[in-house]
């Protein structure tokens, strides 16, 4: 039990680590600034954060979530992304076990995360993250060469018909950052992941954006990358046993 624990904590540090990195991304690629070279610094004074700043998540409690030299208040996006990063590699790990399939789908994780925000704020989903996401599907289908043909199913079978839909529409009905982002995650998961994380994002979709709407006067353009990435993480951890409790019951 207790080499268990240390292993997962160990996990979690990392990814709260990635998760930091990630808060760089989500900054800086909208508005294409390099996200290797440039220092990190606070966006209100300027200030080049020293690497005591950028500690994750303690920083931020530590300072009480404000800039060490003009006081302005920091966003709690930092916090949370470095947090659900964390307990994202933590869920993976648990789930599947240490392996090639976990570490896809880490990495799978993360990149989700910073295109769901960014285009929760934009409405775009940056082309460099799906193209990240079709390397770790090329990466997962070369481990697994004998299932190739279920991923290359994958990432015709929802995409295709999304990609119908957004010429029929002229791009009114699906943007086509979500047509990539289908085709690269089918190729990850496999045809029958996909179906399943298409269906689970367009209930998500549908449920959230309605209460969200009531509640907040939400108009009723949505951003689906989000919705889509909640059902591609649900189908990577669980996809398997869903469908198997799905026929398990139809017999």
């Amino acid at each position: 039990m207790a080499p268990d624990i240390i292993l997962y904590c160990i996990i979690f540090i990392f990814g709260i680590v990635i998760g930091s990195f990630l808060n760089v991304c989500i900054y800086r690629i909208p508005k294409k600034e390099d996200i290797v070279k440039t220092a990190s610094h606070c966006m209100s004074c300027g200030y080049h954060l020293k690497w005591y700043d950028m500690i994750p998540l303690f920083s931020f409690l530590a300072l009480r979530g404000k800039c060490r030299k003009c006081g302005a208040k920091l966003s709690v996006q930092y916090p949370l992304i470095e947090a659900a990063n964390g307990i994202l590699y933590v869920c993976i790990v648990w789930t599947g076990g240490i392996g090639i399939d976990s570490l896809l789908y880490c990495l799978l994780a993360s990149a989700l995360l910073v295109l769901s925000v960014i285009d929760f704020r934009t409405y775009e989903i940056p082309f460099g993250i799906n193209l990240f996401i079709l390397a770790l599907g090329l990466i997962r289908a070369a481990t697994d060469f004998s299932n190739i043909l279920t991923y290359l199913i994958g990432s015709l079978s929802v995409s295709i018909v999304l990609a119908i839909l957004y010429y029929a529409t002229g791009g009114r009905a699906i943007g086509g950052g979500d047509v990539k982002l289908m085709a690269a995650c089918g190729l990850l998961l496999g045809w029958k992941l996909i179906i399943l994380a298409f269906l689970l994002g367009c209930v998500l979709g549908a449920v959230i954006h309605v209460i969200r709407m009531k509640v907040s006067g939400e108009g009723h353009v949505l951003a689906m990358g989000p919705y889509l990435s909640m059902g591609v993480m649900i189908a990577a951890l669980w996809g398997e046993r869903m469908i198997n409790w799905y026929f398990s019951r139809l017999l």
